[in-house]
């Protein structure tokens, strides 16, 4: 395949300037090329063009969509702090702070290894939501650097193009369409298809190939006699030509329709200047050409949740012919082809410009409900299936009685609407109505319903069979934490006669520890308020009662790190080496990674001789062996053999900023695998307990390091249970 064509600054320059007129913001534009164009010099692409190409070509993208000059300037800079010697704060310097927070976000996403197994794609969906939380300009970045890395996907590997396609098509995709952006969305739909299914493609390129003269003459034929009505009627109007993309066919297709059967293969977009002229039009059409049934569809006085506008209906048209015509004003168009990120330029002022991006903030809220799953204890299986159901399948949507539409995942109940619309609705509800019938909260809302949710001020909240109704996990999430703070006294209570249980097996003064100075003590260790908090913590198993006696005791009396090992217990032979573990006197016992301090290589060891199920490896400063005097024999590690071990930290973090991208940022620069991230503690500060799987305790010491070096990391701990 040949090389496409190579695109000059000055065709950028001129794209811009059509609708962005301020000199500064343009000066700031070509600073931005000039600076990229020079670090980026003597690089080349894959495709073989000068790698300046890339974000130039991203920037020209962009301007399609009139993205305004912040953007356009960080898409011509994105690859330069991961790609030469530009740093972060030389663009912060230089550009401001927006332009850098931008391509900061894009590099975030861009530094993430993904792989084809099941947990590089959950970490790949956490990243794209996760990434959402900050600017959402970001996002249309990447759309846009993925396009023309689509376009450019011939000078790949097949394994590689595929891999790509797949990605575009099931993440990327849905997200241009929740932005609005179909002139991005339908041409990485089409590529996607191209290397994922080339066979289907190009058979749906040939058939129309075949059928575009017959095809062109019918639509221009139809173009004219609809242009001659509204002339005569005195509409001031324009009409288009509409081509079907090539997936939208393929969707059709695989859907047991023929090619010959896609009678929308045949349609027009007519722009007119108001709304009252849609309707006019409309009318007029429907007065000449007789509509399909069923085939109307009004999405202006209902517009769709990314705001697309427009009147849609299906006429028998010339000779017989079906068309589908849509109808819509000039600027429901531009929303419909270019996103609500085409008026962000269009400002008269800085208020007006903050309106336009909380209205596309808005719009990104069903995308937000997913991040609150990384603050459940939820599985990597879960969060993925989760995230897979509720936002890349079909979603229904439906009414409040004051016709706001509220979008909801498929078979979403009362419960998922009531919370969708504030938490308070959600815990004083104690009825629903559907279509003004009454209805169970288990009903399965459909679309086009219109949904009333009957509160009460006396509710005594909700119950938790509606977990299991509910179908989405911001409902969910909602409901359990509604009785987590229910619950609190009762996980205060629990906690305290789970440690006064231990207390007095262990013969321990239960006085002697409530005193206030050792409380003080052991809030300041454990990093806890008070002494409720401990108690809670102990309830929810964040601590066990055995961690919290041996921190009391270390703090009173400290012990020394090493375990002093009884001579007469060792047996004078040399270390085996088939194993990773290598236990003193022996090659063939079984050696088992404790569970509760998760030991990795670089780790001082011991072992403990259990009954039945061979050799436990503990960390030798792991409190559950430190009063033990027997059964205990020396290991140590094979250098020889190399493999990931889990551990499990403690990140405490200031909860005003989402850290999980950056956690999940520094574990890939450091080789790190994040297998689990739950959250366990959300107030002023947010804990997070973080399962990752690393290869020695060197690579695990830099990244708690690069953590620490974060300014809203307070601290990070490994955990041992």
């Amino acid at each position: 395949m040949s090389k496409i064509g190579i695109t000059k600054f000055e065709e950028l320059y001129d794209s811009v300037k059509k609708y962005i007129k301020d000199e500064n913001e343009l000066e700031l534009i070509k600073k931005s090329y000039e600076t990229a164009s020079s670090f980026h010099l003597g690089a080349i692409r894959k495709s073989g063009e000068p790698y300046i190409q890339h974000p130039l070509n991203v920037a020209m993208i962009l301007t399609g969509i009139y993205a305004d000059y912040e953007t356009i300037c960080a898409a011509l800079l994105h690859d330069t702090v991961e790609d030469t010697s530009l740093t972060l704060d030389d663009i912060e310097k230089e550009f401001g702070k927006t332009i850098a927070i931008l391509v900061d976000g894009v590099t975030k996403i861009n530094k993430i290894n993904f792989s084809t197994d099941n947990e590089a794609t959950i970490a790949y969906h956490r990243k794209i939501f996760v990434g959402l939380s900050e600017d959402v300009r970001v996002i249309i970045l990447k759309l846009a650097d993925r396009l023309h890395n689509m376009r450019t996907l011939w000078a790949l590997s097949e394994e590689k193009k595929k891999k790509n396609a797949k990605e575009t098509l099931e993440i990327l995709t849905p997200i241009a369409h929740r932005l609005g952006i179909h002139k991005i969305k339908s041409e990485l739909e089409d590529l996607s298809l191209r290397y994922l299914k080339p066979d289907a493609f190009y058979s749906i390129v040939e058939k129309l190939n075949q059928t575009k003269l017959e095809r062109e003459k019918n639509v221009q034929d139809m173009m004219n006699e609809v242009s001659e009505m509204l002339k005569e009627h005195g509409i001031r109007h324009e009409i288009k030509g509409r081509a079907k993309s090539i997936y939208s066919i393929y969707n059709k297709m695989n859907k047991g329709k023929t090619f010959n059967e896609l009678f929308d293969l045949l349609a027009l977009r007519v722009l007119v200047d108001t709304e009252q002229d849609c309707y006019m039009v409309l009318g007029l059409i429907h007065s000449k050409y007789r509509p399909i049934p069923k085939r109307f569809k009004d999405y202006i006085s209902r517009p769709k949740t990314n705001m697309y506008q427009s009147l849609h209906t299906t006429v028998f048209g010339i000779d017989g012919y079906q068309f589908e015509i849509q109808i819509r004003t000039y600027d429901m168009d531009k929303i419909a082809e270019y996103g609500i990120a085409s008026h962000w330029s269009y400002k008269e002022h800085t208020q007006a410009s903050k309106s336009m991006q909380n209205a596309m903030e808005q719009k990104l809220q069903f995308f937000r409900n997913i991040i609150e799953l990384q603050e459940e204890k939820t599985s990597a299986e879960e969060f993925v299936n989760t995230v897979t159901e509720e936002v890349l399948k079909a979603n229904i949507y439906v009414f409040t009685p004051k016709g706001d539409v509220i979008e909801l995942p498929k078979d979403s109940t009362p419960i998922d609407f009531a919370y969708r619309v504030h938490t308070e609705v959600g815990e004083k509800m104690v009825g629903a109505m559907v279509n003004n019938m009454i209805v169970p909260l288990d009903y399965k809302l459909k679309s086009n319903d219109i949904v009333k949710i009957n509160t009460s001020n006396l509710s005594t909240g909700p119950s938790k069979e509606w977990i299991n109704m509910a179908k989405t996990s911001h409902a969910k999430s909602k409901i359990k934490n509604y009785f987590f703070k229910k619950d609190k006294i009762e996980y205060i209570k629990l906690g305290e006669e789970e440690l006064k249980k231990e207390f007095r097996r262990k013969k321990i003064s239960w006085n002697e520890f409530i005193k206030e100075d050792n409380i003080k003590k052991l809030l300041d260790a454990l990093k806890e308020k008070e002494l409720n908090d401990i108690y809670i913590s102990v309830a929810t198993n964040k601590y066990t009662p055995n961690h919290v006696i041996h921190t009391m005791e270390n703090m009173n009396s400290p012990k020394t790190n090493d375990i002093e090992i009884p001579k007469n217990n060792f047996i004078n032979k040399e270390l085996g080496i088939k194993n990773d573990i290598m236990i003193e006197g022996s090659d063939d016992i079984k050696a088992n990674i404790a569970s509760c301090c998760k030991p990795i290589m670089g780790d001082d060891i011991i072992g403990y001789i259990t009954k039945g199920n061979g050799v436990s490896v503990h960390r030798k400063k792991c409190h559950n062996i430190l009063d033990l005097d027997e059964r205990l024999i020396n290991v140590a590690w094979n250098t020889e053999i190399s493999k990931k071990y889990p551990t499990e930290l403690i990140i405490e973090a200031d909860n005003s900023k989402n850290p999980l991208i950056d956690i999940i940022t520094k574990a890939a620069n450091n080789g790190i695998n994040i297998d689990n991230i739950n959250t366990i503690n959300r107030s002023i500060t947010i804990t997070y307990e973080v399962t990752v799987l690393v290869n020695n305790k060197e690579t695990l010491d830099k990244f708690i390091q690069d953590l620490e070096n974060l300014t809203f990391i307070k601290k990070v701990d490994r955990l041992i249970k």
